[in-house]
């Protein structure tokens, strides 16, 4: 087979990208070792910032989420038992939405399948070479046989444990990482939601997080140790533990119920430089992972696939070769501002267990700071709303 664009992974990130240049007039194949039911089914991150729907809706996949999404125009940060409002549209004068990373999932494969875009679903044992030269090629296993892709460039978007990356020579890549002392317990329910916006809470027991996905499906986490074993927390104790964790009027108001998805998730900062290397070009989690606590992980990758459809565009259209050159630098000037902001959100919302007296001192005071500064909240603001795309 022979296509101009071969791409590996067949999640929001490579199907986004696949969306764009086939509406640039650029043809691609998708390679994805997982099932559609998969895909469909898993529980990832729900809040996007606007130019991940103004994308979203440029690659003609938006209808649902303008009608579906919820629309916030703040935040809060409870400690002391308080909850402070940060007014992110008032400071910036944008918003942020909240629609799950699965119902995306769902719109490009449903534009895709309109589409009969070339997607290879259950492709095994993916593997690539030639990428320092000009021809490089996608191999796989299907139906029993071998099959080769020849193209012209390779995007990687194959999640952190993906093969792209480890293609890269160890002499060539360069990696940023820093593992942090504890997890999130989450849990999905159908349960309306304790506020009609998020609440980052610190606590003298570790941190809370109440969000949702609709406004009858909620999402809760709790900060737990590396080593917690899921299967140790029935309903009732999370539920319990939640409500000692989180403001007393919330608490009040909380709905709880049966939970429909119950899982552990690591918390890790993590970089990988460069992110191009000849014909191969990394993108989302393949290339960065982010912790959640300021939740860019989705929107850090979908300006991955800005950047990198524009760039493949000018390319074919314009025989422009500067855009793809600039690619990994362009990407990783937004990742590294949005690892610091990352960082700083889980430093001032966590409580990290090796902490000194002094260190949790500084924590108090900071988040004393930021409920009384004007400058601070914009500062927050601006990060959590999304930087403008540079």
């Amino acid at each position: 087979m022979r296509t101009q664009v071969g791409i590996i992974g067949g999640g929001p990130s490579g199907l986004l990208l696949a969306r764009l240049l086939r509406l640039g007039g650029i043809d691609s194949i998708v390679l994805e070792k997982r099932t559609p039911a998969y895909l469909r089914a898993r529980v990832r991150a729900g809040l996007l910032e606007q130019g991940t729907v103004d994308l979203l809706q440029a690659a003609g996949v938006g209808q649902r989420l303008a009608r579906e999404r919820l629309t916030h125009t703040g935040v809060e940060i409870a400690f002391d038992g308080r909850r402070h409002r940060i007014d992110l549209k008032g400071l910036t004068a944008q918003v942020v939405s909240i629609y799950g990373q699965a119902e995306i999932q769902k719109d490009l494969m449903a534009a895709h399948e309109a589409a009969r875009s070339h997607i290879v679903y259950e492709a095994a044992d993916v593997s690539l070479d030639g990428i320092t030269n000009d021809k490089p090629r996608l191999r796989y296993q299907k139906g029993g046989r071998v099959h080769e892709i020849r193209c012209d460039f390779i995007a990687g978007c194959d999640g952190f444990h993906g093969i792209s990356r480890q293609a890269i020579p160890q002499e060539v890549i360069r990696i940023y990482e820093r593992a942090y002392p504890f997890g999130w317990l989450g849990i999905l329910s159908d349960t309306r939601p304790v506020s009609h916006e998020l609440i980052y809470c610190n606590h003298e027991r570790g941190f809370a997080l109440c969000t949702m996905r609709s406004m009858t499906r909620s999402r809760y986490y709790l900060q737990v140790s590396t080593d917690e074993d899921v299967a140790d927390w029935s309903d009732e104790r999370f539920w319990s533990e939640l409500r000692r964790r989180i403001p007393a009027d919330a608490a009040a108001v909380l709905e709880t119920g049966p939970a429909i998805e119950k899982s552990v998730a690591q918390l890790r900062s993590f970089v990988a430089e460069p992110m191009r290397h000849g014909r191969l070009f990394l993108a989302g989690d393949a290339a960065h992972i982010v912790p959640p606590t300021g939740a860019k992980g989705l929107n850090l990758a979908a300006a991955d696939v800005r950047f990198l459809s524009e760039a493949l565009i000018a390319h074919y259209k314009s025989n422009r070769s500067d855009a793809l050159d600039d690619y990994s630098r362009r990407c990783l000037a937004r990742v590294w501002k949005a690892q610091r902001f990352s960082w700083w959100m889980t430093a001032l919302t966590h409580r990290f267990p090796e902490a000194s007296g002094f260190e949790r001192r500084a924590q108090a005071a900071e988040l004393s700071y930021l409920a009384s500064s004007k400058a601070a909240q914009t500062a927050l603001a601006e990060n959590y709303v999304g930087l403008a795309i540079a």
